[in-house]
């Protein structure tokens, strides 16, 4: 039969002794019923245990002969002519007992599940708690008569042999009343016992001490006056403010608290900009006359910092509180608009600063992430974060998520805005407990704050957190709600702030006088009188940045920074030699011996090395110089072109080898993680792991380039703008698979043009490497310099293993750099005799190569473009000086109105209007302009691309122009 659990109609009636009977033979032998009532039951398991002895003992026979009125086995109704025994004589009314226990701990159980629909959650009472059938006792067959009549249950809720009616009160007292618990839906029966016994232990609910309610108070009351204080002075001025939510700033600082008692040392926070400036004041301790000063326009870093800056709700700080003698560092991330965005950016530094303290079990660093009830159900990032939370390589031990719900995204009512009932919903996918809490009542919200820090701790999961309040000005204090939601509005109006009404509170039950409650308050406004009048002069003295692990580092300054990359080459053997190692016995893939022979031949003999061995060496000899290197994307252990084979995988056993991780004693650990299938997430997280570790090589590879389309926000308001905004540097490397090869549209491009576009004001490096030496030595100048800035290299996917895409060992060797631009290496005429440069970058330099030793051409000339930006104008300058008499062409394999055209375009002729040579400007050959990325069709990329090769070789001048009218 199949069971509904919603329908409990067949508890009534006829049905009722059966089922008094099927449940008194599943408490004896639960495989004497049939399976579909066994799944049942089971259900049910975790409060059917506590009240199995009192159901099927003698105990339960005995006290249920004395409620119905026996004194002995006598005085009992006989179903036989034999004299009964305590256990047999009165079988009827033993089913009945133990149908109303049956029925007792089903109501318990759908309290436990629903209990939070009947909650009193919203401060405003806009929408009352509808009623649920399943949180009513009638549904299952009890009347009104039956309210005061024992139940043969105990130990379930803390009672012993209830009433209904004691059951029912427990239970709208523990579940229904300013907090509403979502737990059942965890598979894990130790989390949710956890919470279960936690909350009922108590009946939901802390007793505050005097003190602990005094500090509330004085808490609302910091959050509070802050905003009206800058109301008043800055009037229609965008703040954001917390007004209606301030219960916020006492439970975060009951995390802090709680979690310090618990082991917490560190904590990251990320958040939106509303109540920003409450929680980089109030709780961040920044000082409240640094923000006045930025409200008259001052910049928050001295002048000399440098940088464009940010508005002030987007600015992140770092600071220290302490709380009962232990210290607890705080980082607030700065952030972009898009609100959610920055979740993967916390963790990811959470992550890092896990490891710099050798926090293994992820106790003592921890991430909080703040979010708007809109945002949180609305953006997919959201799900992408929770997705880490278990992953290795990715998980944190756990974060705290706290929704300062606003009942409103904007403008949008939440009805139009999600399907499910609650913004939380998503976070069920990973079993993260919830709690509903009613942002009017402080003490509820602090409570839940601390079972949240206490249940991550303890099992190092996320938790949730939906604190419900309201916005009392509506999107910002220049808006006007009322256009949209009247209704809300006229009610907000007329509602009193949450400080009003804890204070009312606590001078009716007598904790203070109404005197001591003003004074609270009138303090406050005097300390914020007298920081206003140190704001209007106050001057930051030093800029929030290097400092800590960033000691050391500088602002970039210079042209070439070319960082000493080199490696003795008899070091890059012995390295090399323990890459090619496997361990005895271990099962190697047979197509792997094959890629490691040829490994160490090219070693041996220091010539024909490929992209991937120029890769190896690289990370090698980092690991072996102290520099960790963590690698991150959908294939990157293997490689999604199977050119890198980081990690080898025995063929029986699955057991895993990291050559990188086995070079020498000593060494710093190799990190390569196949990450889930996300790129903005990913992306963002190991944004956050480089700003909070720069001596690290952090990167993240794209299984194509144009996957990193998906991640373009991390692209657009990180990478490329977090240092001019925000004064953070990062050293994030995007590897981002780039070529055209026919594959079609979509695997073609990474969209080159999209990241020159981003270049500016010296904010990141672009690069298209056409050499695994190259490669090598730009992979190892990310740390060999004393500043760290963003990379974005452009990786090949034919070059991978195309015969004249090699190196020699010595290219890598001592004194060796990396190049901006390479020149041909052979001299097939003089300078003079040279009739054309070509400058390309990329793959398309081989196509060009092969066919000019095809076709026997010697005054045609090739400078690559290795780096794009910063633009090597000098470099450039020097090289295309030896050939003022030739023309000059730019090839690219992309279409003009994309690839790096539009960005060089000007550049080169300004180096050329300097040269002053013969040709002034350089002349475009590639694929016309075009509305897709290439053409799916393979014959007509071979057609397209032996066009371009064949134009920009062709000197004849008739030939000019022919690839753009084609």
């Amino acid at each position: 039969m199949s069971m509904d659990y919603q329908d409990y109609t067949f508890l009534n009636g006829a049905n009722a002794p059966f089922m008094a009977e099927l449940f008194a033979r599943y408490l004896e032998n639960p495989a004497s019923v049939d399976e579909s009532w066994r799944q049942y039951f089971d259900a049910l398991s975790d409060d059917v245990d506590a009240a199995t002895t009192d159901v099927r003992g003698p105990s339960f026979a005995a006290r249920t002969t004395k409620i119905i009125g026996a004194t002995d086995p006598d005085a009992a109704p006989k179903k036989s002519g034999k004299k009964a025994d305590a256990t047999a004589l009165s079988t009827d009314d033993v089913r009945a007992a133990t149908l109303d226990s049956l029925r007792a701990i089903m109501i318990i159980r759908a309290y436990r599940i629903r209990g939070h629909l009947k909650a009193k959650l919203d401060p405003l009472g806009l929408e009352e708690p509808t009623p649920h059938p399943e949180l009513d006792p009638a549904t299952y067959g009890f009347t009104e008569a039956d309210w005061d009549r024992p139940i043969f249950i105990n130990n379930v809720l803390g009672l012993e042999t209830p009433t209904l009616r004691e059951i029912m009160d427990v239970l709208e007292g523990t579940y229904c009343g300013s907090i509403g618990v979502e737990f059942m839906h965890i598979q894990d029966p130790a989390q949710k016992a956890w919470i279960q016994e936690r909350i009922e232990q108590i009946r939901n609910q802390t007793d505050f001490t005097p003190l602990g309610k005094r500090t509330i108070l004085e808490r609302l009351t910091a959050a509070e006056s802050f905003e009206k204080f800058l109301a008043v002075k800055y009037v229609g001025t965008k703040r954001f403010g917390l007004d209606g939510g301030e219960t916020l700033i006492p439970a975060l600082e009951q995390i802090l608290k709680r979690g310090s008692q618990l082991g917490l040392e560190e904590v990251v926070l990320g958040m939106p900009h509303r109540g920003r400036l409450s929680v980089l004041c109030n709780f961040m301790s920044k000082p409240f006359r640094a923000i006045i000063s930025e409200f008259l326009g001052n910049p928050a870093n001295p002048e000399d910092a440098g940088g464009s800056g940010d508005v002030k709700y987007h600015m992140g700080v770092s600071a220290d509180r302490e709380f009962d003698g232990a210290n607890v560092h705080l980082t607030l991330n700065a952030n972009p608009s898009h609100l959610e965005i920055v979740n993967p950016v916390v963790l990811g530094r959470v992550r890092a600063k896990q490891q710099q303290r050798q926090d293994t079990d992820h106790k003592k660093v921890m991430g909080i992430l703040l979010h708007g009830d809109a945002a949180f159900a609305g953006q997919g990032v959201v799900a992408e974060t929770f997705d880490f939370s278990g992953l290795r390589g990715y998980k944190t031990g756990g974060t705290i998520h706290i929704i300062v719900n606003n009942q409103i995204g904007f403008t949008t009512s939440p009805h139009y805005s999600r399907s499910s009932p609650y913004p939380t919903d998503v976070a069920k996918m990973v079993m993260a407990p919830i709690f509903h809490v009613n942002g009017d009542d402080p003490e509820a919200s602090v409570h839940v704050a601390r079972i949240a820090a206490e249940f991550r701790q303890e099992f190092g999961c996320d938790v949730v957190i939906d604190m419900i309040c309201y916005r009392r000005f509506g999107h910002n204090e220049g808006d006007e709600p009322r256009f949209t939601q009247p209704l809300m509005y006229e009610k907000i109006g007329g509602h009193k702030t949450t400080r009003e009404l804890y204070s009312n509170k606590l001078v009716e039950e007598g904790t203070l006088t109404k005197d001591e409650a003003e004074k609270i308050l009138a303090d406050e406004n005097a300390y914020l009188a007298e920081e206003f009048e140190a704001g209007l002069s106050y001057k930051p003295n030093k800029a929030d940045w290097l400092e800590g692990k960033w000691s050391g580092l500088k602002v970039a300054s210079g042209d070439a920074r070319r960082g000493a990359t080199g490696v003795d080459i008899e070091e890059l053997r012995r390295i090399g030699a323990k890459l090619c190692e496997v361990p005895e016995g271990f099962n190697l893939n047979s197509k792997l011996n094959r890629f490691i022979a040829s490994r160490q031949k090219a070693l041996d003999s220091g010539e024909g090395i490929d992209w991937g061995t120029g890769e190896a060496l690289a990370f090698a000899t980092l690991l072996t110089e102290g520099f960790m290197v963590r690698l991150s994307g959908q294939d990157s252990q293997r490689g999604t072109f199977s050119h890198r084979h980081s990690v080898y995988i025995d063929q029986k056993t699955e057991e895993r080898y990291v050559p990188l991780n086995n070079i020498q004693d000593n060494q710093a650990h190799y990190e390569v993680i196949d990450s889930p299938l996300s790129e903005a997430g990913v992306l963002g997280f190991e944004y956050g792991y480089s700003q909070a570790e720069p001596n690290a090589l952090t990167c993240w590879e794209a299984q194509f380039g144009d996957f990193a389309n998906g991640a373009q926000v991390i692209m657009d308001q990180f990478v490329s703008s977090g240092e001019a905004k925000w004064l953070r540097m990062s050293g994030l490397v995007m590897l981002l698979p780039h070529g055209y090869e026919g594959q079609g549209p979509e695997h073609s491009s990474a969209r080159i043009e999209r990241y020159l576009q981003l270049c500016g004001e010296d904010n990141m490096q672009v690069v298209n490497c056409t050499t695994p030496a190259n490669f090598f030595h730009v992979l190892r100048r990310q740390l060999h310099r004393d500043f760290r800035k963003p990379l974005i290299i452009f990786t090949p996917k034919s070059l991978l293993r195309h015969k004249l895409a090699v190196s020699k060992l010595e290219e890598m060797g001592s004194d060796t750099t990396f190049h901006r631009v390479l020149y041909d290496n052979e001299s097939l005429c003089a300078d003079k005799d040279v009739k054309r440069v070509v400058i390309c970058s990329g793959k398309v330099y081989y196509d060009l190569y092969e066919e000019r030793q095809k076709r026997g051409i010697k005054d045609v000339f090739f400078l690559r473009l290795e780096q794009m930006y910063p633009f090597p104008r000098k470099a450039l300058l020097q090289e295309l000086s030896r050939f003022p008499q030739a023309d000059v062409v730019w090839c690219q394999e992309e279409p003009a109105n994309m690839g790096p055209w539009t960005f060089v375009d000007r550049r080169l002729e300004d180096v050329l209007m300097e040269l002053d040579g013969a040709c002034k400007r350089p002349r475009y050959v590639g694929r016309r302009e075009a509305a897709s990325p290439a053409t799916g069709n393979a014959s007509r990329h071979a057609r397209e691309q032996a066009a371009l090769v064949d134009e920009a070789l062709t000197v004849d001048m008739a030939s000019k122009g022919r690839m753009a009218a084609e």
